[in-house]
């Protein structure tokens, strides 16, 4: 077998920046010539061809460093088997980092995140040895809600996904007692079939941070049967001691309650539905009402619009149409309609159901742009703005968040208060809805515009700050003053008393 991998060999490369060819030039290939074996040679050619087919050139081009890196520390040990399935993910990991520190390689890098804040992370080389090892393992053959990992295509239920979120597995790693592990992947199964995954993953999350609770404990809980009430009772203290928010805290102990309760049910373990008490549930702490000023979406709708002109229409529609982020991603080609001389919009909201209202003649030339846009660049889709990598989906929240996050820090974004913009794009509803409001709508007609069923969310958006009150109120005070004072210009006497 020749010993080099070509890059043309990979499905990436099709696709790959004439530029970048041009700088690889003669070096498109990875020598595997450095391996032993011919068993290992063919573990990295797999690899490299199945990471070829899953990003780009230019990643798999800065990989190539991580593989020589690689080889070298192979190579300075005699001992190792022929194949990297011959020693344990940890083996392989403990020769590379003696390997790294013989080398003054960190075994850790900073890692930034989108929010602006630094975490340390495995170094680069490290992660590349773990996806390497995890690739090359053995299919697991055994019914996907038996493994430890469910991918959810694999399971044999309708999964009630948000499309603006890409969920492909449930990970029950992180559940670090084995028995507790089993039984609550019972009850995850069963609640998959009819609560929505966003749902499930907030009650495989507080079972996992209960299990690390037990574990830091020295609990030795090893079954859901074992749970009993002073357990219960020393995990409500120390969530609420541990400086978490009230509000998470109690969404927590809500979750745990219903994965406990489901659990007790399949197993026959009665005492799990008599656990908790209804005091047990801490007070949600209310979040207080923000919405941006005039001032902030004039800097950042600045700045926004410097982004891609797809990016731009967006997060401008969103704004326009006062909708949730998931309902504005999830807009179809065919959502605008006219009627009765109006341009009006369908709206399929995802947390509810789907509405109808008018919009202006300049929103929905906006939309028919956007739509145009679509169609002219990937052809017939269901959505008006889709994901690059899956033209079947909506686009991504991560990716909208991602590109309006960098911008906000590479240009400095602040808000009044003097502090970076987070990114929250359920406060452009809350600005559209206040500002319905100050428009001295009645709630009915806010609520409909909003896609409310009802009408109570809208008190919510009437709170304004004591500077809207003045001004608002200023006047009718004023009037109310005169006649009050004109009324009494006849008291003479009686008025100089108490004046």
């Amino acid at each position: 077998m020749d010993d080099r991998l070509m890059y043309s060999e990979l499905g990436c490369y099709g696709d790959a920046d004439e530029a970048l060819l041009r700088k690889i030039g003669k070096n498109g290939y990875y020598d595997l010539s450095p391996l032993r074996s011919e068993a290992m040679k063919d573990e990295f050619r797999r690899y490299i061809l199945h990471r070829g087919s899953q990003v780009s050139l230019n990643t798999v081009q800065h990989d190539k460093s991580y593989y020589r890196q690689l080889c070298k520390a192979i190579g300075t040990r005699k001992d190792i088997p022929d194949s990297l399935l011959g020693w344990e993910e940890a083996k392989w990991v403990q020769l590379l980092k003696g390997w790294m520190l013989k080398n003054g390689i960190a075994l850790t890098e900073e890692k930034k995140s989108v929010y602006g804040t630094t975490h340390l992370v495995e170094a680069g080389l490290v992660r590349y040895l773990r996806r390497l090892l995890r690739f090359l393992q053995p299919e697991d053959t055994r019914m996907e809600q038996e493994k430890d990992v469910w991918r959810l295509e694999k399971l044999d239920i309708p999964i009630e996904d948000n499309p603006i979120y890409r969920t492909e597995t449930l990970n029950f790693t992180g559940i670090l007692q084995e028995g507790i592990r089993q039984e609550v992947k019972k009850a995850i199964y069963a609640h998959l079939k009819y609560e929505k995954l966003g749902t499930v993953k907030r009650e495989l999350s507080s079972v996992r941070q209960f299990s690390r609770y037990l574990k830091d404990k020295g609990i030795k809980a090893q079954s859901c049967a074992e749970v009993d009430r002073a357990v219960i009772e020393g995990y409500l203290i120390h969530k609420a001691t541990n400086g978490s928010s009230g509000r998470g805290n109690s969404d927590d102990i809500i979750k745990l309650r219903s994965v406990l309760e489901c659990v007790g049910k399949i197993y026959g373990y009665p005492h799990l539905e008599k656990l908790f008490i209804n005091t047990d549930i801490p007070p949600e702490i209310q979040p207080e009402f923000k919405t941006y000023s005039d001032k902030e979406l004039k800097r950042l709708n600045a700045h926004i619009t410097k982004l891609d002109e797809q990016i731009t229409r967006c997060m401008v529609i969103h704004q326009m149409l006062g909708t949730r982020i998931s309902d504005t991603l999830t807009l179809r080609q065919d959502c605008l309609f006219h009627t009765d001389g109006q341009d009006m919009i369908r709206i399929a909201q995802v947390k509810t159901s789907t509405f109808r209202k008018p919009v202006s003649a300049e929103l929905a030339a906006l939309i028919r742009k956007a739509a145009a846009y679509t169609k002219e660049r990937y052809g017939e889709t269901e959505y008006i703005f889709v994901d690059e990598r899956d033209i079947s989906r909506p686009l991504q929240y991560t990716t909208i968040k991602h590109k309006v996050l960098g911008m906000i820090q590479k240009e400095d974004l602040r808000d009044d208060a003097g502090k970076p913009f987070g990114f929250s794009t359920h406060m452009f509803r809350r600005s559209y809805g206040a500002k319905l409001t100050e428009l001295h709508l009645d709630d009915w007609t806010i609520a409909k515009l909003l896609g409310h069923k009802g009408v109570s969310a809208v008190q919510h958006y009437r709170k304004m700050g004591n500077q809207m009150l003045a001004d608002e109120t200023r006047r009718a005070r004023e009037e109310q003053t005169r006649i009050l004072l004109a009324s009494l210009d006849g008291w003479e006497e009686e008025y100089e008393q108490i004046r």
